[in-house]
C-alpha cells in the first residue's frame, strides 16, 4: 500500500478532512497493523495515522530487506513481507489509512482536555480531524532520524547510505558499512555474497549485535575492522574510497562503491508529550490493560513502558491485542474482554454482529 491508497471520507468546511471512527491506531507499524486487524475482528470501525508515506513503520522505512527471526511461526521472514502480511490481514476489515500525516492534537469535540466518557478528537498536521471512542498508540520509537555519518552529508546519494531498501542495489558492489550493532551485522550478513566484497568497520573491539549473529558474521567472508573509524570518503561524481582510521593513527583506505551507515537513530515522540499522558524516558507508561493516563487512550509496542517490558515485535503484538480488547470494553461495558478465538468464527464477523 502507499499513500495513494488512502481512504479519508467527508471534507469539513474549513477544508480539512474528518475521519469518524470506533477506534483510532496511532502508528502503521507491526503492533498497529495487528492492531487494525484486531479491532475489525471486534466489530469496531478502525482507523491508521502515520507520518510515514507507508505502513510498516521503522520496519519499512528503515529494514525492509532485513531478516526478521523472532516472530512466532516464522524461522525467518523479511520485514516488508511481514508487513504486507500484516497489511493484508487488517483490509479484511477495511480499516481507514491516513499516512503522510502526523497525529498532532488530541482534545475531545470541544477542543477541550478529554474526560472520561468523551469522544475523543486527533487533529494532524495536515488539517484532518479524526473523531474517535478510544485511541491505541502504537507509534513505536516516535519519529526517528539515522545518525549521521561525520563528514558523510555530501556523499549522499553518490554513495552513503543509512538504509538498504533494496539488497540487489548493492551486487557486485564493493561496501563498507560502518557500525556495531544488529543492524550492521545484519546487513553484512546479508550482503555477504552477493556484494563483490563487504568489509564491517566497528570504532569498538566488540560488537554490540546479537552474539549468534556476530558468531555467523565471523564464519563468512566479511572484513572485520575493529577499534577504528571512517577518517573521510573520497570520490569524484561517485563514491569509490573510505579511508579508516585505526586506534595507532594509521588510516588504511578501502575500495568501496558503496557506504552504509547503520549508526543507529535518535528518536522524538513529538506532539504525544503533549496529549496529557504519563511518559518516562520517551516511553509511555501502561498499566497491565495498555491503558495510558489518559481515559480511553492506550498504548502497545515498543513506546510502551512497564516492570519486566521485552521490546519484541511478537510482545507488540500481545500487547496490541489487550489494548483493542480493553477498549472494546470501554466503549460497551456489556461487551466480553475476550470475544473467544478467531478460529471460532470461520467468517470473523461474529463480534462485529455483537457490536
Amino acid at each position: 500500500m502507499t499513500a495513494t491508497d488512502i481512504l479519508l471520507p467527508g471534507s469539513a468546511a474549513d477544508g480539512g478532512r474528518r475521519v469518524d471512527v470506533d477506534l483510532l491506531v496511532v502508528g502503521a507499524g507491526p503492533a498497529g497493523l495487528y492492531a487494525a486487524y484486531y479491532a475489525g475482528f471486534r466489530g469496531l470501525r478502525t482507523a491508521i495515522v502515520d507520518s510515514l508515506p507507508e505502513p510498516g513503520g521503522q520496519v519499512t522505512a528503515l529494514y525492509p530487506e532485513k531478516m526478521v527471526y523472532d516472530v512466532a511461526g516464522f524461522p525467518g521472514i523479511k520485514g516488508r513481507d511481514l508487513v504486507a502480511g500484516l497489511v493484508e490481514q487488517a483490509a479484511r476489515f477495511d480499516p481507514v489509512y491516513v499516512l503522510g500525516e502526523r497525529a498532532e492534537h488530541l482534545t475531545n469535540e470541544a477542543g477541550h482536555r478529554p474526560r472520561a466518557g468523551e469522544r475523543l478528537v486527533v487533529t494532524t498536521d495536515k488539517g484532518t480531524r479524526i473523531s474517535t471512542g478510544t485511541v491505541v498508540i502504537t507509534g513505536g520509537i516516535g519519529t526517528f532520524t539515522p545518525r549521521p555519518l561525520p563528514g558523510g552529508a555530501e556523499w549522499e546519494g553518490r554513495g552513503l547510505t543509512y538504509v538498504v531498501k533494496e539488497l540487489a542495489a548493492h551486487a557486485g558492489q564493493d561496501v563498507v558499512i560502518v557500525g556495531g550493532g544488529d543492524s550492521a551485522v545484519d546487513w553484512a550478513l546479508a550482503l555477504d555474497g552477493l556484494a563483490a566484497s563487504v568489509t564491517l568497520v566497528h570504532r569498538r573491539k566488540h560488537f554490540r549485535a546479537h552474539a549468534a549473529s556476530v558468531a555467523d558474521l565471523e564464519k563468512g567472508s566479511t572484513v572485520l575492522v575493529t577499534d577504528a573509524q571512517v577518517s573521510h570518503l573520497e570520490g569524484d561524481e561517485r563514491l569509490h574510497t573510505v579511508h579508516v582510521k585505526h586506534k595507532d593513527g594509521d588510516v588504511t583506505p578501502y575500495k568501496a562503491q558503496s557506504v552504509i551507515a547503520a549508526l543507529g537513530f535518535t528518536a522524538d515522540i513529538g506532539p504525544l508529550e503533549t496529549w496529557g499522558i504519563e511518559i518516562m524516558d520517551r516511553k509511555i507508561m501502561v498499566d497491565t490493560a495498555m491503558r495510558t493516563s489518559v481515559p480511553g487512550v492506550y498504548s502497545a509496542g515498543d513506546i510502551t513502558e512497564y516492570p519486566g517490558k521485552v521490546r519484541l515485535i511478537a510482545v507488540g503484538f500481545g500487547e496490541a491485542a489487550t489494548a483493542v480488547n480493553n477498549a472494546a470494553t470501554y466503549l460497551d461495558p456489556d461487551q466480553p474482554l475476550f470475544p473467544g478465538h478467531s478460529s471460532d468464527d470461520p467468517a470473523g464477523i461474529g463480534a462485529a454482529a455483537a457490536h
